[in-house]
């Protein structure tokens, strides 16, 4: 059964990821520059207006989060709404670009991505931030940088940029951070989007957001085989995460399609499923 979240929808709603420590659920308004939470046993989200586009939130081991903001890597302070600026990333230009999607790797470092703010193809990269405030470029010849999952073994990066209709594999380092020995774990059909945010579950099993074909997906990154199609009422279906506190339910993001005449009444609004799988713990930013 699909339930709907109460809470605000969003324009450009994204980047939901459970903060074990906090026992709730975060998420975030890219356009609407505002980070939300909810504690998932009713209460109202609370939200926070950060100023600038935000690309992603995720939990740092100190309770608080780290988010990548329109031009910068920032903590957050949920107790008081306070952003502090952490890091530049070196070849960042905000007035062409921003943040987009990120999460952090099982060694504690900030992977996010970026996208070109007029759309210009294979510009944009893949950055990861240390503990302290290192940013190091991993990937360039990015367009839409998206979706990231590590494997329970931490030996493989999933990692999505949309225009490719394409989820890559990369062999992890932990020790480095390094990536290699790229291989195509699952590729999309022309009918069924472009791929968005992504998560694992307990099984290895991969489960990514449609773009544009209003459908979650479960995918065997092993073979690309297509294991289940969940259907959603909203053609922008922006990413997952599982939560709670036996990550057994999966919350999907959405988005406004601003290029479709008859709008969507649900369109942005958080919704959820409960799988008969369960998630993979939240790794945090270890500062």
């Amino acid at each position: 059964r699909l339930d709907r979240l109460a809470a605000p929808r969003a324009a450009l709603g994204e980047g939901p990821c459970w903060h074990a420590s906090r026992r709730s659920l975060w998420w975030i308004a890219i356009t609407g520059r505002r980070v939300f939470e909810a504690r998932l046993d009713g209460g109202a989200p609370r939200e926070w207006a950060v100023g600038q586009m935000i690309g992603c939130v995720a939990p740092e081991r100190s309770g608080g989060l780290v988010v990548a903001l329109h031009d910068g890597i920032y903590r957050f302070d949920p107790e008081t709404g306070a952003t502090t600026l952490f890091a530049r990333a070196p070849g960042h230009d905000p007035a062409g670009f921003r943040f987009n999607d990120g999460k952090v790797d099982p060694q504690g470092r900030f992977w996010a991505g970026t996208l070109s703010l007029t759309g210009v193809p294979g510009a944009a990269r893949l950055y990861s931030i240390d503990a302290g405030g290192a940013v190091t470029v991993r990937r360039e010849g990015v367009s839409i940088s998206n979706g990231l999952a590590w494997t329970a073994d931490g030996g493989t990066l999933y990692y999505i940029d949309s225009p490719t209709r394409r989820v890559q594999a990369f062999h992890f380092d932990g020790g480095t951070g390094t990536l290699s020995g790229e291989r195509e774990a699952s590729r999309l059909a022309d009918d069924e989007g472009w791929p968005d945010g992504c998560c694992l579950d307990e099984e290895g099993m991969l489960w990514v957001g449609h773009w544009g074909a209003g459908r979650l997906t479960r995918r065997d990154p092993r073979t690309g085989r297509v294991l289940e199609t969940v259907r959603l009422p909203v053609r922008n279906v922006t990413s997952c995460a599982f939560a709670g506190e036996r990550l057994d339910r999966l919350f999907i993001t959405t988005a406004v399609d601003h290029d479709d005449p008859s709008p969507e009444p649900e369109a942005g609004a958080v919704f959820s499923i409960a799988p008969g799988v369960r998630g993979l713990p939240t790794a945090v930013f270890d500062r």
